[in-house]
């Protein structure tokens, strides 16, 4: 018992001096779990079952029900959400530019879309990355089929003055 409490002890001053990177306390968004005030209104969606969300002022992520108007603020999480854009009926988000930041030192946001050429034609992917923990400043295509954004990210539509 006594090598096991010498081996904790080792193990605590090992981890004070190689503290984890810092990360947001962000958990995997779910229907009915918590969401931090600052993501208010921002929408996610579910990988597996395809599910939207929303972030409730009341701190929780709500489904959201039916179809909806482009949203301008997402979260992106581990794998990635995929996303419709302005070429594919009712669209999540609009063409334009946006701004993703991470939510942790570590966190590096990039984007894959796809563009609709023609009846179906899909041009070929077009991928964007940002570096770990800067801001991705992108154009979301005109024409957006898909866009899968991955990362730990908050992505934002930069709107002009007076439109946000």
């Amino acid at each position: 018992m006594r090598r096991y409490g010498v081996l904790m002890a080792v193990a605590a001053g090992v981890l004070a001096l190689n503290p984890a990177p810092a990360r947001a306390d962000v958990p995997v968004p779910q229907a009915g779990a918590s969401c931090p005030a600052e993501l208010t209104d921002v929408m996610t969606r579910l990988p597996d079952v395809g599910d939207f969300l929303v972030c409730q002022a009341s701190g929780m992520w709500a489904p959201v029900l039916g179809p909806f108007d482009p949203a301008s603020r997402w979260l992106s999480y581990g794998a990635g959400i995929t996303l419709h854009g302005q070429g594919f009926r009712n669209p999540n988000l609009r063409s334009g530019l946006w701004t993703a930041a991470p939510l942790d030192p570590s966190a590096v946001c990039s984007a894959d879309q796809v563009t609709v050429i023609g009846p179906g034609e899909l041009a070929p992917v077009v991928h964007s990355a940002g570096e770990a923990g800067q801001p991705l400043h992108l154009a979301v295509l005109p024409k957006l089929f898909t866009i899968t954004m991955n990362g730990d990210c908050v992505w934002s539509e930069d709107l002009p003055p007076g439109l946000g």
